[in-house]
Protein backbone atom coordinates (compact mmCIF):
# COMPACT_ATOMS: atom_id res chain seq x y z
CA UNK A 1 0.00 0.00 0.00
CA UNK A 2 2.81 2.73 0.69
CA UNK A 3 4.80 1.41 -2.47
CA UNK A 4 1.62 2.22 -4.27
CA UNK A 5 1.10 5.57 -2.85
CA UNK A 6 4.66 5.94 -3.05
CA UNK A 7 4.49 5.58 -6.78
CA UNK A 8 1.17 7.12 -6.98
CA UNK A 9 3.05 10.51 -5.53
CA UNK A 10 6.29 10.31 -7.56
CA UNK A 11 5.19 9.97 -11.19
CA UNK A 12 3.10 13.08 -10.82
CA UNK A 13 5.79 14.65 -10.27
CA UNK A 14 8.43 13.14 -12.16
CA UNK A 15 5.98 13.73 -15.50
CA UNK A 16 5.83 17.69 -14.73
CA UNK A 17 9.25 18.78 -12.96
CA UNK A 18 12.06 19.80 -14.83
CA UNK A 19 14.69 19.13 -12.14
CA UNK A 20 13.31 16.11 -11.80
CA UNK A 21 13.56 14.90 -15.16
CA UNK A 22 17.07 16.24 -16.13
CA UNK A 23 18.75 14.16 -12.79
CA UNK A 24 16.79 11.16 -14.51
CA UNK A 25 18.51 11.80 -17.85
CA UNK A 26 21.92 12.41 -16.13
CA UNK A 27 21.46 9.30 -14.80
CA UNK A 28 20.64 7.07 -17.62
CA UNK A 29 23.30 9.28 -18.92
CA UNK A 30 25.91 8.07 -16.74
CA UNK A 31 24.71 4.40 -16.66
CA UNK A 32 24.65 4.54 -20.46
CA UNK A 33 28.27 5.71 -20.90
CA UNK A 34 29.64 3.19 -17.89
CA UNK A 35 27.96 0.39 -19.81
CA UNK A 36 29.20 1.64 -23.28
CA UNK A 37 32.41 1.68 -21.83
CA UNK A 38 32.93 -1.06 -20.25
CA UNK A 39 32.02 -3.00 -22.69
CA UNK A 40 33.57 -1.70 -25.79
CA UNK A 41 37.24 -2.30 -23.06
CA UNK A 42 36.13 -5.67 -22.81
CA UNK A 43 35.19 -6.09 -26.22
CA UNK A 44 39.09 -4.79 -27.18
CA UNK A 45 41.02 -6.92 -24.50
CA UNK A 46 39.06 -10.22 -25.61
CA UNK A 47 40.00 -9.04 -28.75
CA UNK A 48 43.27 -8.64 -28.32
CA UNK A 49 43.69 -11.97 -26.15
CA UNK A 50 42.28 -13.86 -29.45
CA UNK A 51 44.39 -12.10 -31.87
CA UNK A 52 47.80 -11.75 -29.25
CA UNK A 53 47.96 -12.72 -25.95
CA UNK A 54 46.28 -16.73 -26.39
CA UNK A 55 48.98 -18.08 -29.18
CA UNK A 56 51.94 -16.49 -26.45
CA UNK A 57 50.19 -18.00 -23.51
CA UNK A 58 49.32 -21.15 -25.74
CA UNK A 59 52.78 -21.91 -25.75
CA UNK A 60 54.13 -20.92 -22.33
CA UNK A 61 51.39 -23.49 -21.20
CA UNK A 62 53.39 -26.19 -23.56
CA UNK A 63 56.83 -25.14 -22.13
CA UNK A 64 55.49 -25.48 -18.69
CA UNK A 65 53.70 -29.41 -19.09
CA UNK A 66 57.04 -30.02 -20.66
CA UNK A 67 58.82 -29.28 -18.05
CA UNK A 68 56.25 -31.24 -15.63
CA UNK A 69 57.53 -34.49 -17.39
CA UNK A 70 55.89 -37.62 -18.13
CA UNK A 71 54.21 -38.56 -15.99
CA UNK A 72 53.70 -35.12 -14.10
CA UNK A 73 56.27 -34.71 -11.38
CA UNK A 74 54.24 -33.32 -7.98
CA UNK A 75 57.67 -31.42 -6.39
CA UNK A 76 58.06 -29.56 -9.75
CA UNK A 77 54.02 -28.64 -9.60
CA UNK A 78 54.39 -27.66 -6.09
CA UNK A 79 57.91 -25.01 -6.96
CA UNK A 80 55.96 -24.12 -9.98
CA UNK A 81 53.05 -22.86 -7.81
CA UNK A 82 55.31 -21.63 -5.05
CA UNK A 83 57.34 -19.33 -7.87
CA UNK A 84 54.30 -18.22 -10.27
CA UNK A 85 50.90 -16.97 -9.93
CA UNK A 86 49.57 -20.20 -11.40
CA UNK A 87 47.10 -22.51 -9.92
CA UNK A 88 47.54 -26.66 -11.69
CA UNK A 89 45.30 -29.28 -11.78
CA UNK A 90 46.18 -32.75 -12.50
CA UNK A 91 43.74 -35.41 -13.54
CA UNK A 92 45.16 -38.70 -14.94
CA UNK A 93 45.69 -42.71 -13.89
CA UNK A 94 48.94 -41.99 -11.69
CA UNK A 95 48.53 -38.81 -10.25
CA UNK A 96 45.58 -36.82 -8.95
CA UNK A 97 46.15 -33.19 -7.67
CA UNK A 98 44.76 -29.65 -7.52
CA UNK A 99 47.06 -26.84 -6.11
CA UNK A 100 43.83 -25.14 -5.16
CA UNK A 101 41.04 -27.06 -4.30
CA UNK A 102 38.91 -24.58 -2.49
CA UNK A 103 39.13 -22.19 -5.09
CA UNK A 104 37.77 -25.00 -7.29
CA UNK A 105 34.79 -25.78 -5.00
CA UNK A 106 34.15 -22.36 -4.83
CA UNK A 107 34.01 -21.24 -7.96
CA UNK A 108 33.25 -22.73 -10.57
CA UNK A 109 31.01 -26.02 -10.59
CA UNK A 110 30.97 -26.51 -14.49
CA UNK A 111 33.08 -29.50 -14.53
CA UNK A 112 36.61 -30.47 -16.50
CA UNK A 113 35.13 -29.02 -19.58
CA UNK A 114 38.46 -27.80 -21.50
CA UNK A 115 36.76 -24.44 -23.06
CA UNK A 116 35.56 -23.38 -19.64
CA UNK A 117 36.07 -19.75 -18.95
CA UNK A 118 36.97 -17.83 -16.07
CA UNK A 119 40.56 -18.51 -14.05
CA UNK A 120 40.74 -21.89 -15.79
CA UNK A 121 42.92 -20.78 -18.98
CA UNK A 122 44.27 -23.70 -20.82
CA UNK A 123 44.35 -27.80 -20.88
CA UNK A 124 46.69 -30.11 -21.78
CA UNK A 125 46.98 -33.75 -22.69
CA UNK A 126 49.85 -35.63 -21.88
CA UNK A 127 50.91 -38.82 -23.65
CA UNK A 128 50.27 -41.04 -20.45
CA UNK A 129 47.06 -39.92 -20.27
CA UNK A 130 47.32 -36.93 -18.27
CA UNK A 131 45.37 -33.84 -18.37
CA UNK A 132 46.69 -30.64 -16.90
CA UNK A 133 44.33 -27.54 -16.35
CA UNK A 134 46.42 -24.38 -15.77
CA UNK A 135 44.37 -21.11 -14.45
CA UNK A 136 45.45 -18.20 -12.20
CA UNK A 137 46.46 -18.42 -8.91
CA UNK A 138 45.14 -16.57 -5.96
CA UNK A 139 46.14 -13.00 -6.38
CA UNK A 140 44.69 -9.75 -6.70
CA UNK A 141 45.14 -9.19 -9.65
CA UNK A 142 42.22 -11.33 -10.63
CA UNK A 143 39.57 -9.12 -8.78
CA UNK A 144 40.96 -5.94 -10.35
CA UNK A 145 39.23 -5.99 -13.74
CA UNK A 146 35.53 -5.78 -11.64
CA UNK A 147 37.22 -3.15 -9.21
CA UNK A 148 38.13 -1.30 -11.96
CA UNK A 149 35.17 -1.49 -13.58
CA UNK A 150 32.94 -0.33 -10.07
CA UNK A 151 35.04 2.75 -9.80
CA UNK A 152 35.18 3.50 -13.42
CA UNK A 153 31.17 3.63 -12.90
CA UNK A 154 31.82 5.53 -9.38
CA UNK A 155 33.42 8.43 -11.19
CA UNK A 156 31.04 8.59 -14.31
CA UNK A 157 28.30 9.10 -11.28
CA UNK A 158 30.06 11.35 -9.62
CA UNK A 159 30.99 13.60 -12.89
CA UNK A 160 27.12 13.28 -13.91
CA UNK A 161 26.18 14.90 -10.27
CA UNK A 162 28.79 17.47 -11.07
CA UNK A 163 26.96 18.27 -14.27
CA UNK A 164 23.54 17.96 -12.96
CA UNK A 165 24.05 20.56 -10.14
CA UNK A 166 25.91 22.93 -12.34
CA UNK A 167 23.40 22.68 -14.75
CA UNK A 168 21.12 23.03 -11.98
CA UNK A 169 22.87 26.40 -10.76
CA UNK A 170 22.37 27.75 -14.36
CA UNK A 171 18.70 27.15 -14.23
CA UNK A 172 18.39 28.31 -10.84
CA UNK A 173 17.10 31.75 -12.19
CA UNK A 174 13.90 30.17 -13.05
CA UNK A 175 12.85 29.67 -9.82
CA UNK A 176 12.99 33.77 -9.53
CA UNK A 177 11.36 34.45 -12.46
CA UNK A 178 8.52 31.89 -12.12
CA UNK A 179 8.24 33.63 -8.28
CA UNK A 180 8.09 37.43 -9.71
CA UNK A 181 5.61 35.97 -12.53
CA UNK A 182 3.10 34.44 -9.86
CA UNK A 183 3.77 37.90 -7.57
CA UNK A 184 2.68 39.95 -10.96
CA UNK A 185 -0.53 38.29 -11.94
CA UNK A 186 -1.39 38.20 -8.32
CA UNK A 187 -1.07 42.37 -9.11
CA UNK A 188 1.96 42.71 -6.47
CA UNK A 189 4.55 44.18 -8.50
CA UNK A 190 7.36 45.42 -6.09
CA UNK A 191 10.28 43.69 -5.46
CA UNK A 192 10.97 43.63 -9.35
CA UNK A 193 12.50 39.93 -10.26
CA UNK A 194 16.36 40.86 -9.54
CA UNK A 195 18.53 40.18 -12.61
CA UNK A 196 21.34 38.21 -11.78
CA UNK A 197 22.90 37.17 -14.57
CA UNK A 198 23.87 38.21 -18.32
CA UNK A 199 22.76 35.76 -20.17
CA UNK A 200 19.75 34.75 -21.79
CA UNK A 201 17.63 33.75 -18.68
CA UNK A 202 19.13 37.24 -17.22
CA UNK A 203 17.65 39.01 -19.82
CA UNK A 204 14.19 36.75 -20.01
CA UNK A 205 14.13 38.08 -16.36
CA UNK A 206 14.82 41.61 -17.65
CA UNK A 207 11.64 41.59 -20.21
CA UNK A 208 9.31 39.96 -17.58
CA UNK A 209 10.19 42.78 -14.78
CA UNK A 210 9.28 44.96 -18.40
CA UNK A 211 6.19 43.91 -18.96
CA UNK A 212 5.12 43.81 -15.57
CA UNK A 213 5.81 47.41 -15.53
CA UNK A 214 4.00 47.78 -18.95
CA UNK A 215 1.14 46.18 -16.91
CA UNK A 216 1.39 48.13 -13.90
CA UNK A 217 1.34 51.43 -15.77
CA UNK A 218 -2.08 50.36 -17.88
CA UNK A 219 -3.44 48.93 -14.03
CA UNK A 220 -2.83 52.45 -12.38
CA UNK A 221 -4.52 54.59 -15.35
CA UNK A 222 -7.56 52.58 -15.23
CA UNK A 223 -7.53 52.56 -11.30
CA UNK A 224 -7.53 56.30 -11.57
CA UNK A 225 -9.93 56.79 -14.54
CA UNK A 226 -12.53 54.57 -12.46
CA UNK A 227 -11.89 56.18 -9.50
CA UNK A 228 -12.25 59.57 -11.14
CA UNK A 229 -15.33 58.70 -13.08
CA UNK A 230 -16.27 57.38 -9.55
CA UNK A 231 -15.95 60.29 -7.84
CA UNK A 232 -17.01 62.72 -10.53
CA UNK A 233 -20.41 60.84 -10.79
CA UNK A 234 -21.20 61.29 -6.90
CA UNK A 235 -21.67 64.42 -6.56
CA UNK A 236 -24.30 64.98 -9.26
CA UNK A 237 -25.80 61.37 -8.30
CA UNK A 238 -26.60 63.00 -4.64
CA UNK A 239 -28.38 66.41 -6.34
CA UNK A 240 -30.32 64.49 -8.81
CA UNK A 241 -31.69 61.92 -5.72
CA UNK A 242 -31.95 65.36 -3.74
CA UNK A 243 -33.82 66.97 -6.19
CA UNK A 244 -36.46 63.61 -7.08
CA UNK A 245 -36.90 63.92 -2.85
CA UNK A 246 -38.29 68.09 -3.24
CA UNK A 247 -40.52 66.68 -5.96
CA UNK A 248 -44.20 66.52 -4.91
CA UNK A 249 -45.51 63.70 -3.34
CA UNK A 250 -48.66 63.15 -4.89
CA UNK A 251 -50.66 60.50 -6.64
CA UNK A 252 -49.88 60.96 -10.26
CA UNK A 253 -45.81 61.48 -9.07
CA UNK A 254 -45.62 58.54 -6.86
CA UNK A 255 -45.08 56.13 -9.00
CA UNK A 256 -42.18 57.59 -11.25
CA UNK A 257 -40.80 59.39 -8.35
CA UNK A 258 -39.79 56.22 -6.44
CA UNK A 259 -38.62 54.51 -9.46
CA UNK A 260 -36.58 57.51 -9.68
CA UNK A 261 -35.12 57.02 -6.10
CA UNK A 262 -34.36 53.25 -6.68
CA UNK A 263 -32.37 53.91 -9.94
CA UNK A 264 -30.71 56.49 -8.78
CA UNK A 265 -30.27 54.26 -5.14
CA UNK A 266 -28.83 51.55 -7.44
CA UNK A 267 -26.25 53.95 -8.83
CA UNK A 268 -24.45 55.31 -5.84
CA UNK A 269 -24.60 51.54 -4.87
CA UNK A 270 -22.60 50.74 -7.91
CA UNK A 271 -20.51 53.74 -7.11
CA UNK A 272 -19.50 52.68 -3.46
CA UNK A 273 -19.04 49.04 -4.69
CA UNK A 274 -16.78 50.25 -7.44
CA UNK A 275 -14.53 52.69 -5.05
CA UNK A 276 -14.54 49.50 -2.54
CA UNK A 277 -13.43 47.34 -4.83
CA UNK A 278 -10.44 49.13 -6.32
CA UNK A 279 -9.38 50.15 -2.66
CA UNK A 280 -9.87 46.40 -1.93
CA UNK A 281 -8.10 45.10 -5.34
CA UNK A 282 -4.96 47.47 -5.03
CA UNK A 283 -4.43 47.14 -1.24
CA UNK A 284 -0.89 44.93 -0.18
CA UNK A 285 -1.78 42.25 1.58
CA UNK A 286 1.62 39.63 3.10
CA UNK A 287 3.24 42.28 5.67
CA UNK A 288 2.68 41.43 9.18
CA UNK A 289 -0.54 43.01 9.25
CA UNK A 290 -2.31 42.05 6.44
CA UNK A 291 -3.70 43.55 4.37
CA UNK A 292 -2.86 47.67 4.01
CA UNK A 293 -6.87 48.97 3.89
CA UNK A 294 -8.42 46.74 7.02
CA UNK A 295 -9.08 47.80 10.35
CA UNK A 296 -8.71 44.92 12.16
CA UNK A 297 -10.39 44.43 15.37
CA UNK A 298 -11.27 41.09 17.68
CA UNK A 299 -14.48 40.02 16.63
CA UNK A 300 -17.21 37.72 16.74
CA UNK A 301 -18.12 36.34 13.41
CA UNK A 302 -21.29 34.39 14.92
CA UNK A 303 -22.49 38.05 16.62
CA UNK A 304 -21.80 39.74 13.53
CA UNK A 305 -23.57 37.54 11.42
CA UNK A 306 -26.73 38.20 13.87
CA UNK A 307 -26.16 41.59 14.17
CA UNK A 308 -26.23 41.61 9.98
CA UNK A 309 -29.47 39.54 9.81
CA UNK A 310 -31.57 41.79 12.65
CA UNK A 311 -30.25 44.93 11.24
CA UNK A 312 -30.58 44.61 7.41
CA UNK A 313 -32.83 41.51 6.48
CA UNK A 314 -36.07 42.01 9.42
CA UNK A 315 -38.39 39.46 8.62
CA UNK A 316 -36.86 37.83 5.90
CA UNK A 317 -36.59 33.60 6.01
CA UNK A 318 -33.04 33.02 7.10
CA UNK A 319 -32.25 29.74 8.77
CA UNK A 320 -28.90 30.18 11.30
CA UNK A 321 -26.56 27.66 12.49
CA UNK A 322 -23.79 28.81 14.15
CA UNK A 323 -21.00 27.03 16.01
CA UNK A 324 -18.88 28.16 18.96
CA UNK A 325 -15.80 29.99 17.30
CA UNK A 326 -13.37 32.24 19.11
CA UNK A 327 -12.83 35.53 18.39
CA UNK A 328 -11.04 36.59 14.72
CA UNK A 329 -9.18 39.26 13.80
CA UNK A 330 -11.24 41.21 11.00
CA UNK A 331 -12.44 44.13 9.51
CA UNK A 332 -15.98 44.70 10.75
CA UNK A 333 -17.38 47.31 8.23
CA UNK A 334 -15.91 44.81 5.35
CA UNK A 335 -17.18 41.81 6.62
CA UNK A 336 -20.76 43.10 6.93
CA UNK A 337 -20.19 44.42 3.13
CA UNK A 338 -19.38 40.55 2.95
CA UNK A 339 -22.61 39.27 4.68
CA UNK A 340 -24.80 41.51 3.16
CA UNK A 341 -23.55 40.72 0.12
CA UNK A 342 -23.87 37.17 0.47
CA UNK A 343 -27.34 36.94 2.39
CA UNK A 344 -28.66 39.23 -0.44
CA UNK A 345 -27.73 37.29 -2.96
CA UNK A 346 -28.94 33.96 -1.77
CA UNK A 347 -32.44 35.45 -0.59
CA UNK A 348 -32.83 37.06 -4.23
CA UNK A 349 -32.22 33.25 -5.66
CA UNK A 350 -33.89 30.94 -3.49
CA UNK A 351 -37.16 29.29 -4.55
CA UNK A 352 -40.03 30.86 -3.74
CA UNK A 353 -41.70 29.30 -1.44
CA UNK A 354 -39.47 26.91 -0.59
CA UNK A 355 -37.22 26.32 2.92
CA UNK A 356 -35.45 29.88 4.36
CA UNK A 357 -31.75 29.86 3.33
CA UNK A 358 -29.17 28.70 5.44
CA UNK A 359 -26.17 30.43 7.18
CA UNK A 360 -23.91 28.96 9.34
CA UNK A 361 -20.34 28.97 10.62
CA UNK A 362 -17.73 26.04 11.27
CA UNK A 363 -14.45 25.62 12.47
CA UNK A 364 -11.81 22.63 11.51
CA UNK A 365 -8.42 22.38 10.99
CA UNK A 366 -8.04 24.85 8.53
CA UNK A 367 -9.93 27.80 10.20
CA UNK A 368 -13.57 29.35 9.98
CA UNK A 369 -15.75 28.05 7.40
CA UNK A 370 -18.96 30.85 6.93
CA UNK A 371 -21.25 28.89 4.52
CA UNK A 372 -24.53 31.05 3.11
CA UNK A 373 -27.29 28.71 1.07
CA UNK A 374 -30.13 29.11 -0.74
CA UNK A 375 -32.36 26.42 -2.46
CA UNK A 376 -33.46 27.77 -5.67
CA UNK A 377 -32.22 26.20 -9.21
CA UNK A 378 -28.48 26.50 -8.81
CA UNK A 379 -25.99 27.78 -11.80
CA UNK A 380 -24.22 25.86 -15.06
CA UNK A 381 -20.65 24.68 -13.84
CA UNK A 382 -19.94 26.33 -16.79
CA UNK A 383 -21.00 29.37 -15.05
CA UNK A 384 -19.28 28.99 -11.23
CA UNK A 385 -15.88 30.05 -12.03
CA UNK A 386 -17.11 33.55 -13.24
CA UNK A 387 -19.46 34.32 -10.59
CA UNK A 388 -16.94 36.01 -8.92
CA UNK A 389 -15.79 38.26 -11.57
CA UNK A 390 -16.45 41.65 -11.46
CA UNK A 391 -19.82 42.51 -13.98
CA UNK A 392 -20.46 38.96 -14.51
CA UNK A 393 -23.58 37.72 -14.27
CA UNK A 394 -25.62 34.20 -14.81
CA UNK A 395 -28.73 35.71 -16.63
CA UNK A 396 -28.04 38.29 -19.68
CA UNK A 397 -30.88 40.64 -18.02
CA UNK A 398 -29.41 43.70 -15.93
CA UNK A 399 -32.36 43.82 -14.05
CA UNK A 400 -32.18 44.57 -9.77
CA UNK A 401 -34.31 41.89 -8.87
CA UNK A 402 -32.35 39.18 -11.07
CA UNK A 403 -29.31 39.71 -10.00
CA UNK A 404 -27.72 43.43 -8.83
CA UNK A 405 -25.26 44.75 -11.73
CA UNK A 406 -22.58 42.05 -11.05
CA UNK A 407 -20.12 42.75 -8.05
CA UNK A 408 -22.00 41.61 -4.84
CA UNK A 409 -19.90 38.56 -4.93
CA UNK A 410 -16.53 39.65 -6.74
CA UNK A 411 -16.65 42.06 -3.58
CA UNK A 412 -17.04 39.22 -1.46
CA UNK A 413 -14.06 38.12 -2.85
CA UNK A 414 -12.11 40.76 -2.11
CA UNK A 415 -12.80 40.93 1.27
CA UNK A 416 -11.61 37.19 1.82
CA UNK A 417 -8.25 37.41 0.17
CA UNK A 418 -7.82 40.51 2.01
CA UNK A 419 -8.37 38.75 5.16
CA UNK A 420 -6.00 35.93 3.86
CA UNK A 421 -8.73 33.94 3.37
CA UNK A 422 -10.68 31.65 0.47
CA UNK A 423 -14.30 32.04 -1.26
CA UNK A 424 -15.14 28.86 -3.40
CA UNK A 425 -18.81 28.73 -4.64
CA UNK A 426 -20.44 24.94 -5.49
CA UNK A 427 -24.09 23.94 -6.51
CA UNK A 428 -25.60 22.14 -3.72
CA UNK A 429 -28.31 20.20 -5.49
CA UNK A 430 -30.70 22.44 -5.01
CA UNK A 431 -29.40 25.78 -4.71
CA UNK A 432 -25.80 27.31 -4.62
CA UNK A 433 -23.81 27.13 -1.50
CA UNK A 434 -21.16 30.15 -1.02
CA UNK A 435 -18.08 29.19 1.60
CA UNK A 436 -15.96 32.07 2.75
CA UNK A 437 -12.75 30.41 4.67
CA UNK A 438 -11.08 32.76 6.99
CA UNK A 439 -7.94 31.50 8.48
CA UNK A 440 -7.48 31.49 12.80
Amino acid sequence: MIARLTHAAWLPRLRHSLRMRLMLLFVVLALAMAAAFLGGMQRALSGGWRDVARPLVADYVDRLVAELGTPPDLARARAMVRALPLSIRIDGPAVQWDSHPQKRDRDWHRGDDAQAVGWWLLTRTTADGHRITFGLGDTAWSHQPRAIGWVTLGVLLLLTALAYAYVRHLLRPLQAIGEGAQRYGQGDFEPPIRVRRRDELGDLAAQVNAMAANLRDRLDAKQALLLAISHELRSPLTRARLNAELVEDSEANRVPREALLRDLAQMAELISDLLESERLANGHAGSASGHSVLQREPTSLNQLVADVIARSFPGQPIQTQLTELPELPLDRTRMRLLLRNLIDNALRHNAAGGPPILVSTQRDERGVRLRVRDFGPGVAEQQLPHLTEAFYRADAARQRATGGVGLGLHLCRLVARAHGGELHIANAGPGLVVEVLLPV
